[in-house]
């Protein structure tokens, strides 16, 4: 019998070639389901027999990860033995809520979406969404009206599991105040919009009262070089835990959180949305347990 083959190791710039391929063809292939997305929205909206009413009754607190598929976490918040198909259930039986970020990667289809709607079940479960960076870092918010549109009709499938929309822009894109009103002028006002910047000129009043004429939510974060404070443009609030001196690799203390625990509970906020990014050695998992438990305690 022939010995099995073992695949060599690749190295650290053939690692990076291969991820840059890959990323690549998720870019090319953005464009193409971005076109089908359209043709599935003009359709629904042609059809109001099968348009559904969007949730009013989402909880006031909801906090949980960025994320819920990461390998590192298997033999730690996954059991070792447990097959990834039931990774989900897992990380449900302890969040009601988890920010997608594939989406950003890859613009879902609809089977994709549907598909999220399956998995949950009869479980009372919320999706925050952040929005393809087709339109947040390719095209920068420039003529994107359509795609946005189009990009929202996940809401629409997903129902009463529907939470917000997060669009994250690079640290490059600087405020300029055409800028801020290219943002503000195509997001769909008829969704729970949240924008996040990743550059510290955006945290000025200019833009803080832009969002709260037109019921922005402005994404507070805890991420290096960003202002650690709490920004409230809407009724609802929400912040993005990165990390505080290296971005996703920080173990928030109990006294760090419950910084954030006080800055929310006194913003007046009817609802709360935090998402933890720092998803290192699962941080993520253990410092969303303490903010909640904070908030609700």
């Amino acid at each position: 019998m022939a010995a099995p083959q073992i695949k060599p190791l690749l190295t650290k710039e053939e690692r990076r070639a291969k991820r840059e391929a890959r990323r690549a063809r998720q870019r090319e292939e953005n464009v193409g389901r971005a076109q089908k997305m359209h043709t599935a929205r003009i359709a629904w909206h042609d059809n109001p027999l099968i348009l559904q009413e969007a949730h009013s009754s989402l909880p006031t607190i909801n906090v949980g990860c960025s994320g819920w598929f990461y390998w590192h976490w298997r033999g730690g918040f996954y059991p070792a033995g447990m097959p990834t198909g039931e990774w989900f259930a897992h990380y449900a039986d302890h969040f009601k809520t988890v920010e997608l970020n594939a989406p950003f990667y890859s613009w879902p289809t609809v089977a994709t979406v549907r598909t999220w709607v399956r998995q949950l079940g009869e479980r009372d479960f919320v999706y925050t969404i952040k929005a393809s960076e087709l339109i947040t870092h390719v095209k920068r918010f420039t003529g994107t009206k359509t795609l946005v549109r189009d990009f929202c009709h996940i809401a629409d499938l997903l129902g009463s599991h529907m939470g917000c929309f997060l669009f994250q822009l690079p640290p490059s894109f600087h405020y300029t105040r055409a800028r801020l009103d290219r943002i503000l002028s195509q997001l769909d006002p008829t969704r729970r919009n949240v924008v996040e910047f990743r550059h510290r000129s955006w945290w000025n009043e200019t833009v803080f009262t832009a969002f709260r004429d037109s019921g922005t939510i402005f994404c507070s974060c805890s991420g290096p070089r960003l202002p650690d404070e709490l920004v409230k443009t809407a009724d609802e609030i929400y912040v993005r835990f990165h990390g505080i001196k290296q971005w996703y690799r920080h173990n928030y203390t109990s006294d760090e959180m419950a910084v954030w625990a006080d800055r929310i509970r006194t913003s007046g906020a009817t609802r709360t949305w935090a998402y933890f990014n720092n998803d290192r050695d699962e941080y993520a998992i253990k410092n969303a347990g303490t903010l909640f438990s904070q908030l609700k305690g």
